[in-house]
């Protein structure tokens, strides 16, 4: 039986690999074997990596909430506990960047926390849902819209012949 070596195919997979191992330590960006091994446990340790990514944002966030938290005499989880009472939903990377960035208004939203606990502030969160829909209804900038956003707008207005529109044909007959 002849031997095959592969030629250019072989090659070039080989050059792949080393060249995804490219900046590695030691025989790891050298040699195919165990450049081909680390390529390997990188695309495992990058997969592992984005999803902890997450989890160390959110504990950062955390921390920084609850610094600022401290510093206007409330523990995180009461400061928490205040904002779901009085019916505020703000996410926890917002909230840090608030704590840094705009203290004073920080100290507002601690405030309504507080006041919210001792039941002075209660809010129906049905009726907060509907006005901020309301208020994004009158906000609603067609023009800036695209093609696909304005269609199912249409069509939960119940807009006839929506599909074969046009964009001005469609912002003229949503106003």
């Amino acid at each position: 039986m002849t031997r095959v070596k592969g030629g250019s195919v072989s090659k070039t997979r080989r050059r792949k690999v080393l060249k995804e191992a490219k900046g590695y330590f030691g025989s790891k960006h050298r040699l195919y074997k165990t450049a081909q091994e680390q390529v390997f446990h990188s695309g495992a340790y990058a997969f592992r990596d984005r999803r902890q990514n997450k989890r160390n944002f959110r504990k950062l966030w955390i921390t920084r909430i609850n610094a600022a938290c401290r510093e206007n005499n409330i523990s995180y989880s009461q400061f928490m506990n205040g904002l779901s009472k009085a019916g505020i939903e703000i996410n926890r990377k917002m909230l840090s960047e608030m704590a840094i960035d705009n203290p004073t208004f920080f100290a507002q939203l601690v405030k309504t926390a507080q006041d919210a606990l001792n039941g002075k502030v209660t809010v129906n969160k049905s009726d907060t849902k509907s006005k901020i829909v309301e208020k994004q209804e009158e906000v609603k900038d067609y023009s800036k819209m695209t093609l696909a956003e304005l269609k199912v707008i249409a069509k939960e207005q119940g807009i006839k012949g929506y599909s074969s529109m046009r964009k001005d044909e469609l912002i003229s007959s949503l106003k």
